[in-house]
């Protein structure tokens, strides 16, 4: 709404905060803005690149304090790159307490703070923490679902399938930036309706009429037509 866009807009949510805190340890966090977080913070930040950085940066600061938030600026490289490197220990941190299950799903930016709490209401029902990192710059959002075990549990299963349906009832889509694929194949025809789903599906058999291309990616695996 302030019409500033950062070159990074990156958003940790509480849950992921938590485990990325406990990952680094005390000695790591000194002095930055996690050195002490109160239960429920989340963690925004931003980066100025342009020709007026600091001016910029100045009034994303201003902007984040006017929201309640516990502002920290830095102008230096080191200092900088301390807090880049919180961001940067996210996937390592979920790595290490089981196997994760990365999604991606996009939302509308005035939606970001409604899927937050999808999230969270869903994790809720299934009985589990979802930590969620954002690109909050273009409403991308990556939910995690960490788990024991070698194969993925029908109640993450569940929830993912209610994650998704919310990203789509909230005007988003399956997916920001890695694509349909195998894995949300089943939900594209949700978010698509039915014509566009069969629309694509005819266009993809025009040009691929033997089904060999990518076979099974994207749309289920179907006979090739008779001759």
């Amino acid at each position: 709404a302030a019409r500033i866009r950062p070159a990074v807009l990156e958003l940790i949510d509480a849950a992921g905060l938590a485990r990325v805190a406990t990952f680094l340890g005390a000695a790591a966090l000194a002095g930055t803005p996690l050195e002490s977080i109160a239960p429920g913070e989340t963690f925004l930040l931003a980066q100025s690149d342009t020709a007026g950085a600091a001016v910029e940066a100045a009034a994303i600061a201003a902007v984040f304090a006017e929201a309640g938030g516990r502002v920290t600026m830095s102008t230096d490289a080191a200092t900088g790159e301390r807090l880049l490197d919180i961001r940067r220990a996210v996937h390592p941190a979920f790595a290490a307490t089981g196997q994760v299950l990365i999604e991606d799903v996009a939302v509308p930016r005035s939606r970001l703070p409604e899927m937050f709490r999808a999230i969270e209401e869903i994790g809720a029902r299934h009985g589990l923490e979802i930590p969620t990192i954002a690109h909050a710059g273009d409403g991308n959002l990556h939910p995690n679902f960490v788990f024991t075990g070698d194969e993925v549990p029908e109640h993450v299963w569940a929830a993912a399938d209610e994650l998704f349906r919310a990203a789509v009832a909230l005007g988003g889509t399956l997916t920001g930036e890695h694509g349909v694929g195998i894995l949300k194949r089943r939900w594209l025809a949700a978010e698509l309706g039915e014509d566009s789903f069969e629309l694509q599906r005819g266009i993809k058999a025009l040009f691929d009429p033997s089904g060999i291309l990518n076979p099974g990616v994207m749309f289920e695996a179907s006979a090739p037509p008779a001759r």
